[in-house]
């Protein structure tokens, strides 16, 4: 097995567009070409953890923080950044990330953590706009549902839990094939009507060029005619944070004991409490403080997330209850969710999760 195909199952799952424009998603170091000599999966690329991968016979390190942000214009050893990418080239390690396209996406980083809080009727806090396209062509009509279904198996027509969506429309097309042509129907060098129907799908910007090859390739026509429109719709399956409800409300301290034990950490940082009853649930893995107008909007009793600075926490206004778990705590979990992203596409194979607490921050 290559490389390659290992990074192209978490690509399915978390596809690189879906990143941040700050964010450096991807393969950093190796070539995708490379055999699999093993994998290991860590939260954070550190030199123990590329040690430990050399230990294990592992040539592929996959992280959920990319080791590179910024371009490295030297490579001395003077930072343990420069160190890693040393030791990572000379032994012939690749590492790939999957950092907020795995934030980004419905059964990512935000979910584990909801699953930790058994929170139900979760959705997006800040689903993104401008990642959907949506495909008009005209088909004649007896071949109308072999083109549907081509472009249904390349991934268009998905409105949340509904798939193989499409409106169709009949209408009548005319056409005049020139010298040279092979028409379908018709005759060169003769106007030539014939009954049309218009398909329209959505499908997600990552699949454009999958979904026009399938259009392309099941089509009758000699030239195909097709529009694509971007879309300014919110797709509620992909963007920031999460929101969901508890089974029951809780105390707003025994909620934050609750939190506390189930994210594992040694302080949970919080804004005073409202003397209300916790239902409704806001959080996002990593640094999230830039949700929390979303969360407060969306009427959440409590938000979790991490890396909140002092000024921040006056935010609230008591208008909700900030619960600063850490930003290691808040996407500990991701390690599972690579392991079941690459057991599930491939059962008969064994990545290992780092024994490394790669967790800089410790609590007196």
């Amino acid at each position: 097995m290559k490389i390659k195909e290992i990074t192209a199952a978490i690509a399915a799952f978390a596809p690189l567009q879906y990143q941040e424009s700050y964010d450096n998603a991807g393969l950093l170091f190796g070539n995708g070409d490379w055999e699999v000599t093993g994998v290991l999966l860590s939260l954070d690329t550190t030199e123990a953890v590329v040690e430990e991968a050399i230990s294990k016979g592992c040539n592929l390190i996959v992280a959920h923080h990319p080791i590179v942000f910024g371009g490295l214009k030297k490579i001395n050893g003077n930072n343990y950044v420069e160190r890693v990418a040393i030791k990572a080239i000379k032994h012939d390690i690749a590492i790939y990330a999957a950092h907020t396209n795995l934030d980004n996406v419905r059964n990512g980083v935000c979910d584990r953590m909801a699953q930790r809080l058994s929170l139900k009727n979760t959705r997006v806090l800040a689903p993104k706009k401008e990642l959907l396209r949506k495909l008009y062509t005209f088909v004649p009509q007896a071949a109308a549902e072999k083109v549907r279904s081509a472009l249904f198996a390349a991934g268009a027509g998905h409105i949340g839990a509904y798939s193989e969506c499409s409106f169709n429309g009949a209408g009548e097309g005319t056409f005049k094939a020139g010298t040279g042509t092979q028409p379908y129907v018709g005759e060169i060098g003769s106007r030539h009507s014939e009954a049309e129907t218009k398909v329209e799908v959505i499908f997600p910007l990552y699949l454009e060029q999958y979904v026009i090859k399938a259009l392309l390739a099941s089509h009758p026509y000699e030239e195909v005619a097709y529009d694509v429109v971007k879309l300014e719709n919110e797709y509620q399956q992909v963007g920031s944070g999460l929101i969901g409800e508890l089974e029951a409300p809780m105390d707003e301290m025994a909620f934050l004991q609750f939190v506390k034990q189930q994210f594992d950490t040694g302080c949970v940082r919080y804004t005073p409490l409202r003397g209300r009853p916790v239902k409704r649930v806001a959080l996002c893995g990593g640094a999230g403080s830039f949700l929390l107008k979303r969360a407060i909007g969306a009427g959440a009793d409590a938000y979790i997330s991490a890396d909140f600075k002092y000024h921040e926490f006056f935010d609230a206004e008591n208008q909700i209850v900030i619960a600063d778990v850490g930003h290691f705590e808040s996407e500990q979990f991701t390690v599972d969710l690579f392991f079941h992203i690459l057991t599930e596409k491939f059962p008969n194979f064994a990545p290992l999760k780092s024994t490394i607490r790669t967790n800089p921050v410790n609590y007196l």
